[in-house]
């Protein structure tokens, strides 16, 4: 067997058998770690389908004999491709309904701030330049909030809810808003959750457990989809530990909460890992943090926001009711 058929084959393996691996994660809603964590790795079916099928159309096209034994390679790629466009479609097409008339958007920013490491001047940077009204954050620690607070977040958003955890504990959550806040109770989650009304909206604002533990991480899914039944937010933002692709994710979609930057058309916008190791930049990989609509609203726009020294990205999203 000559050395170019070799890498042929080999190339063609490397691409489909991982195409495959995240074609069935999603297809069976897995319940271990690895599994589920393939599920949030969903999009990148698409190149990996797509460069299967750009060597076997060039295997077709140049070496006829080796039809026979191409032309599967060819299916399998454009069966996936067929799916996973189908699953990615969401996120770039599709009209969201149009805002009420006369009404007001709202900006919402979420950002994890990584154990309280994240640099407060480049957040209260992100709330002041995208004119942000409520600011979700998560992992907030009682040195990170004096942080926020120095670089002027209290007189950008004077009202709170929640309370910041002894630096190095990562289980808090806040609610930052530029109108008053009201009607405050807990989400019975794992971590810390917030259910409160702030300019006329019910929000949760909430972190789910990591995937790291499955059963705790379906447990606190369970508890913020029976949360988001009884009381119906109009907004659930923050660290969902989950992609849109991900079975709790979906049943929340058809509940009536998309993602905001999904309904807006913006397109993919991964959030994690984004952590800088010196000068390298982080690569994220899947969109974990959501901004997530509920009926009564609309989303017009979302996009990502650089947060140096945290391990996410942050995101702002434009919501308006219908």
């Amino acid at each position: 067997m000559r050395a170019r058929t070799v890498v042929f084959w080999l190339a063609v393996v490397l691409l489909v058998l991982p195409a495959w691996a995240l074609t069935a994660a999603r297809l069976t809603d897995p319940s271990g770690s690895v599994g589920i964590a393939l599920v949030a790795l969903t999009p990148f079916g698409l190149p990996l389908y797509g460069g299967a099928l750009v060597l076997a159309a060039a295997a077709l096209l140049r070496r006829r004999r080796w039809r026979t034994a191409v032309l599967p390679v060819a299916i399998v790629a454009i069966a996936g491709l067929v799916v996973h466009g189908w699953w990615y479609a969401p996120q770039v097409s599709g009209a969201a309904p149009p805002p009420a008339a006369g009404t007001e958007p709202t900006v919402v920013m979420t950002a994890n701030l990584y154990f309280g490491n994240a640099d407060p001047a480049a957040v209260v940077d992100g709330v002041r330049d995208g004119d942000v009204d409520l600011l979700v954050v998560n992992e907030v620690t009682e040195t990170s909030v004096a942080g926020l607070d120095a670089a002027g977040l209290a007189d950008l958003l004077p009202h709170r809810a929640g309370e910041p955890a002894p630096d190095g504990d990562g289980t808090a959550t806040m609610a930052f808003s530029r109108e008053p806040i009201s009607e405050v109770s807990r989400v019975p989650m794992l971590q810390d959750g917030w259910l409160f009304t702030t300019g006329g909206l019910v929000v949760a604002a909430v972190h789910a457990f990591a995937p790291n533990e499955p059963d705790v991480w379906r447990a606190d899914h369970a508890a913020l989809a029976a949360s988001v039944a009884a009381h119906e937010p109009d907004l659930v933002v923050g660290d969902l530990n989950a992609t849109v692709d991900h079975a709790p994710m979906r049943r929340l979609a058809a509940a009536g909460y998309r993602d905001a930057g999904e309904l807006a058309d913006a397109g993919w916008q991964p959030t994690w890992p984004a952590m800088r190791v010196g000068r390298i930049p982080g690569i994220p990989l899947a969109q974990i943090d959501h901004v997530l609509v509920g009926p009564r609203l609309t989303a017009l726009d979302q996009h990502a926001v650089d947060l140096p020294g945290s391990d996410h990205e942050g995101l702002v999203a434009e919501v308006a009711p219908r």
